[in-house]
């Protein structure tokens, strides 16, 4: 039962759901002494409720920025137990409605993430699950979106760039609402490792990673600072070398970080987690975040009609702007090999 109905006879009055075009929020609406008063209550829709599907229902949860959050799993006892779960733990956390369900749920969710697909495996690169998830996506996509057309589409599902791509292709979506992680984690890795070297707080590193989140991603050096200083000024400071060769070590750490983990343990799960949590904040919180996310890139250093990952301004309308990095020579070239290397994928899956 709806809280509406169970509100019938409140002394202020009591609306329903309120419908708002380009963004399905649900809206109570209380009417006052003092007026109308609207209250959001947003929904997330998670397809996909394995390790980084319910990782990432649980930080959300715990940042208590949605009302609802609704799992979906083609194992559907495995959605089942981790709503359950998740649920034991409400009187912890603010108040929420958690539940597995199916398709039909996607209806009225403000944001749907894609999670599900077959994971990486020990040696196994990203790119090599392109296209039995492709075959996945083409399900899922159309299942969505035959209830709701509206939202905004998250993936994570890798290979991540491919994947969003892919969505945006099957959904006909317009670009500003089909957006992917990408490389959300690759720098946030990058900014942790640097945060050592460099003995700062990563969150005050600002340095990122761009293109494919994979094998041919690109570190932006010439842009990398702490407070405005570029790196080369401001080791000093902490007592450490400007040194090339051992940046590039820290580098093919970020880049190699996944197949580090799973080696070790088999997935990664709570990083991304939190990542996602963090794209979705900006999206429900109206923010103008910048935040490093796939999106259809068009003329950018000569690449367009793919999804790569830049420094993109993240809102309620989904990507808002693209930020167009001044990179020099080399970062260019990278990144134009990174597009190169997506488009064959693309084009071998017929996209």
């Amino acid at each position: 039962m709806r809280i509406s109905q169970h509100m019938q006879g409140f002394p202020f009055g009591f609306g329903g759901y309120k419908h708002i075009k380009g963004f399905s929020l649900h809206v109570f609406v209380v009417i006052g002494l003092s007026g109308a008063k609207r209250f959001h209550t947003p929904k997330v829709a998670i397809v996909g409720a394995g390790f980084v599907g319910s990782t990432f229902a649980y930080s959300l949860m715990i940042r208590g920025l949605v009302s609802e959050i609704v799992l979906i799993d083609v194992d559907k006892k495995r959605a089942e137990g981790e709503a359950m779960d998740l649920s034991h733990g409400l009187s912890f956390v603010q108040p929420a409605n958690i539940w597995a369900g199916d398709y039909s749920d996607c209806e009225g969710a403000d944001i749907v993430v894609i999670s599900a697909g077959i994971a990486q495996k020990i040696g196994q690169s990203r790119l090599e699950l392109a296209q039995a998830n492709f075959e996945i996506f083409k399900q899922i996509v159309s299942n969505v979106t035959r209830y709701n057309d509206e939202c905004i589409f998250l993936v994570t599902t890798n290979p991540v760039d491919i994947m969003t791509y892919a969505t945006l292709k099957l959904s006909g979506f317009p670009a500003n609402r089909v957006i992917g992680s990408g490389t959300i984690l690759d720098t946030s890795r990058f900014r942790y490792v640097l945060g050592e070297y460099l003995k700062v707080d990563p969150r005050n590193v600002h340095a990122y990673i761009i293109g494919e989140h994979g094998d041919s991603e690109v570190p932006v050096w010439s842009l990398a600072n702490v407070a405005g200083t570029k790196l080369r000024d401001y080791c000093p400071f902490c007592g450490e070398k400007y040194d090339h060769t051992y940046l590039d070590s820290l580098f093919k750490k970020v880049r190699d970080a996944a197949y580090e983990i799973i080696e070790r343990k088999g997935r990664t799960y709570y990083a991304i987690g939190l990542g996602l949590t963090r794209i979705v904040e900006a999206i429900i919180r109206d923010e103008n975040a910048l935040l490093t996310v796939s999106s259809l890139l068009q003329d950018y250093y000569e690449v367009s009609d793919i999804c790569l990952s830049v420094p993109s301004i993240v809102n309620r309308e989904g990507i808002a702007t693209v930020i167009k990095l001044q990179l020099d020579e080399n970062e260019i070239r990278g990144f134009q090999e990174s597009a190169r290397i997506m488009k064959e994928v693309a084009k071998s899956l017929k996209l």
